[in-house]
């Protein structure tokens, strides 16, 4: 079974006059095939740099702490080869790539991570299986990537890219974010089809309302760069109600 551990992770960004800002202060977090993991938080609390660091975007540097995926060190890990031992990070913010198709990056991605190309006719097939499971019209492989796509078109092309490559763990960030009910409710779909299979999911989000489609086995709540709470689905359901401000005060005084 794989397993994401991050342990004591600090994370800090910025190198301008006033110095690097510490972001994450200590972050402890695993999961494991099969468990969908929702972590929720306000604005600033630290959740979409933790995507990022695990991801390795050079902007966020990580000044203790670690990240292995099945015992292997992560940051000792170039993108791509995090992406190749099975790390997958859906955006908030996708890049358009004018020029190329959807369906020519989804190839190249799948040849980067399986270590070789698949056949054109296979690969033609399973993609379409994908899109099918999706509701994504056929002509949207033709398209370039990411332009001029609306806010759903770019969440299912995500969850399609998690569809093809089957990576160990999905780091999911605000993938609710700008989505219709008809929307989420697809890419829902998209995630519930991985969650209690092989693959982990760290679900990142402000709002309760996906995990009315998408249950999690545990609930984190950031603040101030910490996990200040954990629990089951029923903090979900008490942060609906209550709000984060409690939270808030209990991370301003770690």
């Amino acid at each position: 079974m794989a397993t994401l551990e991050i342990r004591d992770l600090h994370v800090s960004v910025g190198d301008g006059s006033d110095g690097a800002k510490e972001i994450l202060r200590g972050v402890d977090l695993t999961v494991q095939a099969g468990e969908t993991h929702a972590i929720m938080g306000p604005n600033g609390s630290g959740k979409s740099t933790l995507a990022y660091a695990v991801a390795g975007h050079p902007k966020y540097e990580v000044t203790s702490g670690t990240v292995t995926l099945d015992g292997e060190d992560v940051l000792a890990m170039s993108v791509d080869e995090r992406a190749r031992a099975g790390l997958f990070l859906a955006m908030q913010y996708p890049v358009e790539v004018p020029g190329v198709s959807v369906s020519n990056f989804l190839r190249s991605a799948v040849t980067a991570v399986r270590g070789e190309a698949p056949k054109l006719r296979e690969f033609s097939k399973e993609m379409k299986t994908a899109m099918d499971n999706l509701s994504i019209d056929p002509a949207f492989a033709q398209r370039s990537l990411n332009e001029g796509f609306s806010g759903g078109e770019k969440k299912r092309h995500e969850i399609l890219q998690l569809e093809m490559l089957k990576p160990k763990v999905a780091i999911l960030d605000e993938t609710d974010s700008g989505l219709d009910v008809d929307a989420l409710k697809v890419v829902s779909e998209g995630v519930n089809r991985f969650a209690g299979g092989e693959t982990g999911v760290l679900l990142i989000t402000h709002y309760t309302r996906i995990l009315r489609y998408v249950k999690p086995d545990f609930v984190h709540v950031f603040a101030a760069g910490r996990v200040v709470a954990e629990g089951g689905p029923e903090l979900a359901d008490e942060l609906e109600n209550e709000g984060y401000e409690k939270y808030l005060k209990a991370g301003a005084s770690a």
